[in-house]
Order: C-alpha cells, then structure tokens, then sequence
C-alpha cells in the first residue's frame, strides 16, 4: 500500500461534531487504501483516551495536547506577524519536526491536509521530493468570520472583519500553492472559486455523508423526555452560532407557539453548553440536557427538529442525522445552504421569527410526511462511501483496491459510537514545557 500523510486540525475521533465527523469518516476511508501517517492536536482531555486507539489503526501517528485558553491567547502573535489568528493557534513545532521527519523517512507520495490553518505543516513539493498536496478546506472559513463581523459590536467586529480578509488572503495561497482543493459542497466550491478565481481549476468537493443504519428510525429508542409535543435543536452547544441560534429560538419564537400549544416543550440537546444557554432554563418550556451518550432517541421522540442558525458555513450535519431519522426539519436558509434537499418536500425553509411560528404549528396541528421523503434523499445522496470515491478518485485510489486487514479508524459502536474508549497501548510523552503530548 502507499503512504499517505494525514493531518486534520482536531482528533477525529470521536464523530461528535461537525469537522471530526467529516475527518473521522475521511480517516476511515484512507485507511482502507493507504498506509496512513496521522499528525493532528488534542484540545479536549475526554479524547486523550482515544489517541491510541486511533494510532493502532495508522502506520505512525502524533498528537499534540493543546489547551483552548492558552492557543486562544498564541493566537494573538498573528496581531504582530500580520498572519490569520488561526495559523499561530494551530502551530506547534514539534508536530512541525514530526511532519518533516515522516516525509523524510517514508516514501509519501501525497498529503491531505484537513482545515485551512494545517496547510502551514506542508512545506513544498522541492524541500522533501514529490509531493502531492491536497487541501480540505470544508469551508470557506474567511466568510464565516466576516459573517462574525457583521452580527457583534465593535471592538469585535473589528477584529472579526480582520481575520475575515486575513484568512481570505491566506485561503488563496493555499489554493495556489497545493494541487487541489476541496470542499464540503457545490455551493461552498462554487464560492470559493469566486474568491480565488486564479485558482478555480483545482477547486472541487465532496459532499458530507450520514451513516444511514445508525440514524435510523427503525432503531427501538425509549423516549428521553417526560411528555410530548418535542421541539428539538442538536449540536455542540459550546459553538457561537449554535449558542445564538438556541437564545434566538427561545425568545423570538417559543413565546409565540406556547401560546398554541401550552405543553410545548424545547428542549437543546448539545455537548458543553455555554452559561448563556444553560441560562435559558429559565424560560417556561425551555430545557437544555447537556452532553447525551446518544442523539438518536432525542432526534427520534421529537415531533420537529429546527435548526434556526443565522450564521454557519458548509453542510449542517445536525440536519442530515435529522432527516436521515425521517424527521421534518424546520431550518433558516443558511442551515440549509450546501444540503441538495427540495424545500417543501423534504424540508421547510423559515426566514424569521413569523415563518419559524407557522412552519413548526403546522406540522403540530397535523404532522406531513416531509420526514420519509427527507429520508429517501439521504439514502440517495449522503452516502459516506459514495461520497468519498469522489476523494479516493483525485489520490488515485482504484475502489477493488483495498486491504480489507488494515485496522481502520474505531468503527462506531453499536451502543455508543460516540463515547468508545480508546485500547491502552501506547507510550505518553511531556514536552518541556509540562503541554502531553502523544507520540505512538
């Protein structure tokens, strides 16, 4: 098998939120074809337990311990060296020594780096012989962060407007300097190659996927919460437009429809939700759970799903699980944008606060069957290992070209995929300045 070098911005492991979810499934389908070299960080100490698990599945792997607080104030260096604040977040020079010493000793012939600020790891093709680099940017971050800055006050939206144009530069020589680009969606390819239109020729995509057997709702799930109508919103509750679009939604929508339906529940269902969120207990009707070890029964016994985001980027995984658990799903534009689904078919579109109220009454008062029709879309179109061919063809993966022995990437475990604790065989290692790291 050939070595490839695999470096995604965060463990891909476990599959609990968006970017790990889309490298997870990514790791998994290269480990099937290639003999995989991993080098990525560790910012959450819960996923320390799945480093070596994932090692035993790669040719040779590193991972960086890092700490939000500490790379959030590193990240500052960008203000002096007139760089993205996200480059110095993400840097580390020992994963640097790391990357130069695999490309040194294993004869890689390509590269896939996952998130825009990975792209500084990869030095060019002249310094290590031939080398084929790809880009997964996902998004075209540079337009979330001027979405940032639009939506807060000064001094932030300064700030924000900054990184906006400097990582817009920076996603443009990341373009020109590697081999291809990818991104999550037509739509998200499509804006990019207006914003480097040097570069339009190497921009391409791959759509996200939805494992179709686990979200299913044929699954036997008891019910989480104590009486119904259910409207629910998943996701990472820690993530700003997540957290904005759960204050939005308890104040500017749930008033209206309690008025119709007293009883009416909304309950946030997301990993480490901020204060701002757990503050909104408060509201008659309005629950938060916090971490679940399972999303499917809260998807499941919900009557709606809504997904109210008024900022976000590339393809909301929360709304393909949705869909792919046959539920309707109420969703502002910009949670849909890049999802191929027919909007009053397979899902209803609502702009504001007036179309939220009459969407989700609606389907109260007599439920539809945009739930069975949402889920004939997935089935068609969000496959992972469809999608990914469009991936392997570009590394030149021949698809009977496998090696079925490889020990791939933890596969999702049937009673918690989310929550599978990693085998103890590895070494742990400290730099000297006390940050662990995992060296396998």
């Amino acid at each position: 098998m050939r070595d490839l070098l695999f470096l995604p911005h965060r463990i891909p492991y476990p599959p609990n939120k968006g970017d790990k979810i889309r490298a997870y499934h990514v790791l998994r389908y290269l480990q099937r074809h290639f003999r995989v070299h991993l080098g990525t960080f560790i910012d959450c100490a819960e996923d320390l337990r799945y480093a070596e698990h994932l090692a035993a599945g790669c040719a040779s792997s590193y991972f960086v311990r890092t700490h939000p607080r500490w790379a959030r104030l590193s990240s500052l260096r960008g203000l002096v060296t007139d760089e993205p604040l996200s480059l110095p977040y993400f840097r580390s020079a020992r994963l640097q020594r790391w990357v130069n010493r695999t490309l040194d000793t294993h004869a890689i012939g390509a590269a896939l780096a996952f998130s825009g600020p990975m792209a500084q790891y990869l030095p060019s093709a002249t310094e290590h012989g031939p080398l084929m680099r790809v880009m997964d940017l996902v998004d075209v971050d540079s337009e979330k962060w001027q979405a940032y800055a639009d939506a807060r006050a000064w001094p932030l939206s300064m700030l924000y407007r900054r990184e906006g144009a400097q990582l817009l530069e920076y996603e443009r020589l990341v373009a020109e300097g590697f081999d291809q680009v990818m991104l999550v969606s037509r739509a998200e390819a499509s804006l990019f190659r207006l914003r480097a239109p040097g570069s339009g020729h190497k921009i391409d995509y791959f759509n996200n996927g939805v494992d179709s057997e686990y979200f299913s709702p044929r699954h036997r799930l008891a019910s989480p919460y104590a009486k119904a109508p259910v409207v629910a919103l998943t996701g990472a509750m820690d993530y700003a437009p997540n957290i904005e679009a759960a204050i939005w939604f308890a104040e500017r929508v749930m008033p209206s429809l309690r008025l119709q339906f007293p009883e009416l529940q909304f309950q946030i269902v997301g990993s480490r939700p901020a204060y701002s969120v757990l503050a909104l207990k408060r509201l008659p009707g309005v629950f938060v759970s916090g971490t679940v070890a399972d999303i499917r029964p809260y998807l499941r016994h919900a009557t709606v799903i809504v997904a109210p985001l008024h900022i976000g980027r590339g393809v909301q995984n929360k709304v393909l699980e949705a869909m792919a658990m046959q539920k309707t799903v109420v969703a502002t534009p910009q949670a849909l944008d890049g999802i191929g689904a027919v909007v009053g078919t397979e899902v209803l579109r609502a702009a504001d606060a007036g179309e939220f109220v009459h969407h989700v009454a609606r389907e109260l008062a007599a439920p539809s069957e945009l739930g069975v029709a949402a889920r004939r879309r997935i089935l068609r179109d969000y496959r992972w290992d469809a999608n990914l061919q469009r991936l392997g063809a570009l590394l030149g993966v021949q698809e009977d070209d496998r090696d079925e022995r490889a020990d791939p990437a933890p596969q999702a475990d049937a009673a918690d995929p989310r929550a599978r604790p990693g085998r103890e065989n590895g070494r742990a290692a400290r730099d000297a300045g006390g940050v662990p790291e995992q060296a396998l």
